[in-house]
C-alpha cells in the first residue's frame, strides 16, 4: 500500500477521531468555524453562478459550475471550518460511544445556525458588491431562477436529492481522509463534489446561498424584470421567494442531508468497519 494512502479502515478510524473533536470543540471555535464554513460555501456558489448563467444547456451549465464549486470544501478542508453536512458523519463516533447524543445534536445545531451566518453574509457582500449586475443584470435574473426553483422543489424531491447529496459531499471528506499530500485531496475532493453538482442535488449550506441571494436579487426591479424577460418569472414569483417559502426546501433538505451523511454513509462505514475499530481498542 502506497505511503500516500490511508486504508478505508484506516479512515474510518481517524473520522472517528475527527468526530469526538468536532463535539468537544469550544463554543465560540464552533461559532467562527462554522461562520467560515458557511462562507467559503457561498464563495463556491457565488463563483460557478458567474459561470453559467449565460449558458442554456443544462448538462453544460452543471458540468461547468461543479468544475468550480467543490473550491468551497477544499477551503475547508485546508484552511478549516465546521460544515454541517460532514458534521453528519459524527454518528460514526456517536455509534461507537466515542461521544454523547447530546454533544453531537449540539455540534450540528450550533455549526448549522453557524454555516446560515456565514452565507448570509457572503450573500450580502456579493449583492452590494454589484455582481449581480453582471451581463445587465442577467446574473441577477439567473440567480432569482435558482432560488425560485429551490423553493418550489416537493418534500419527497427534497429528502431524495437531499440523501443523495450528502452521500457524495461525505464521501469526498471520507476520500480526503484517504490522501496524505494536498494533490491527493483536492483530487479526492473534487470528483465528488462535481457529480454531486452535475446531478442537481440539494445541500442545505449551499442553499443558505442560493435562496437569500435570490430574495436580495429578487428587491432590485432591473433584476425582477430580466428574469421576466428572460425567463418568463412573473414579479409576482419572484416575490413569492420569501423566509417562509424557503422553508420548503431547507426542512426536507436538511433531513435528507442529515439522512444521507449520517445514517446511509455513516452508519454502512460503522457496520463495515466496526470490527477492526473495536479490534484496536
Amino acid at each position: 500500500m502506497s505511503n500516500n494512502f490511508n486504508t478505508p479502515a484506516e479512515v474510518i478510524d481517524v473520522n472517528i477521531a475527527c468526530g469526538v473533536t468536532k463535539a468537544n470543540l469550544p463554543l465560540l471555535k464552533m461559532i467562527l468555524l462554522g461562520i467560515m464554513a458557511g462562507a467559503f460555501i457561498a464563495i463556491g456558489g457565488a463563483t460557478s453562478n458567474v459561470a453559467v448563467h449565460t449558458i442554456a444547456d443544462v448538462g453544460i451549465a452543471r458540468t461547468l459550475a461543479g468544475a468550480i464549486f467543490p473550491v468551497g470544501l477544499m477551503m475547508i478542508v485546508f484552511v478549516g471550518g465546521e460544515l454541517f453536512t460532514g458534521n453528519c458523519m459524527i454518528s460514526m463516533a456517536l455509534s461507537q460511544k466515542q461521544v454523547t447524543l447530546s454533544k453531537m445534536l449540539r455540534n450540528l445545531v450550533v455549526v448549522y445556525f453557524s454555516n446560515l451566518i456565514g452565507a448570509l453574509l457572503t450573500d450580502v457582500l456579493v449583492f452590494y458588491s454589484g455582481q449581480l449586475d453582471y451581463t445587465s443584470g442577467a446574473l441577477g435574473a439567473y440567480t432569482i431562477k435558482v432560488a425560485l426553483a429551490k423553493v418550489s422543489i416537493t418534500p419527497l424531491k427534497g429528502i431524495a436529492s437531499g440523501i443523495l447529496c450528502n452521500m457524495l459531499v461525505c464521501i469526498a471528506i471520507l476520500m480526503a481522509g484517504a490522501a496524505k499530500d494536498v494533490a491527493g485531496k483536492v483530487w479526492a475532493i473534487f470528483f465528488p463534489i462535481w457529480a454531486f453538482v452535475i446531478g442537481g442535488f440539494e445541500h442545505c449550506v449551499a442553499n443558505m446561498f442560493y435562496i437569500p441571494a435570490g430574495m436580495l436579487a429578487a428587491t432590485n426591479p432591473a433584476y425582477v424584470a430580466k428574469a421576466e424577460e428572460l425567463y418568463g418569472i412573473t414579479s409576482a414569483q419572484s416575490a413569492s421567494i420569501t423566509v417562509l417559502q424557503s422553508l420548503r426546501n431547507f426542512i426536507p433538505v436538511t433531513i435528507g442531508n442529515i439522512i444521507g451523511g449520517a445514517l446511509v454513509i455513516g452508519m454502512m462505514c460503522i457496520l463495515i468497519y466496526k470490527k477492526e475499530y473495536e479490534a484496536k481498542l
